[in-house]
């Protein structure tokens, strides 16, 4: 299963203000821009993030700003943010109970698949905006000396 793109799109996002925020304004389209993707997917994303209380939007030329500190902010923010539902795997609905499979595989496959999506979201929990955007400056760094 995929999650849609919004949630490398918000990434993108958020780093594009927290690590490059102080040179340059960032609006919709310069985004957009930057993500490869239309401003109205950029705008979208912007206003899940805003509903969720991450960014401030200021409308036209204004652009978007972090409203919490890069270490507060979490992947799994992000992911709560712009995703409507979450849920990794999903089961089929109707095994039939006369089946011995039938009656089992969900108490004993659901409690495995369980397990797996919480430790995706244990670790989402566990990286912060601001890992991410001190990986990408040593990246930008190391891209510069190059």
């Amino acid at each position: 299963m995929k999650f849609s793109t919004r949630l490398s799109i918000a990434v993108h996002i958020l780093l594009c203000l927290d690590v490059l925020g102080d040179r340059r304004k960032f609006t919709s389209n310069v985004l957009a821009g930057s993500i490869g993707v239309n401003p109205v997917v950029v705008r979208n994303v912007l206003g899940r993030l805003k509903a969720a209380g991450l960014v401030a939007v200021e409308p036209g030329v204004g652009g978007a700003r972090l409203t919490k500190d890069p270490a507060e902010i979490t992947l799994l923010d992000i992911l709560n943010a712009v995703e409507d539902d979450v849920s990794v795997f999903r089961m089929h609905e109707h095994p039939s109970p006369e089946c011995p499979i039938g009656r089992n595989v969900h108490a004993v496959l659901g409690a495995e698949l369980d397990a797996a999506e919480q430790a995706m979201l244990d670790r989402l929990a566990s990286t912060t905006l601001a890992n991410l955007a001190d990986a990408t400056r040593g990246r930008i760094s190391r891209q510069e000396q190059a």
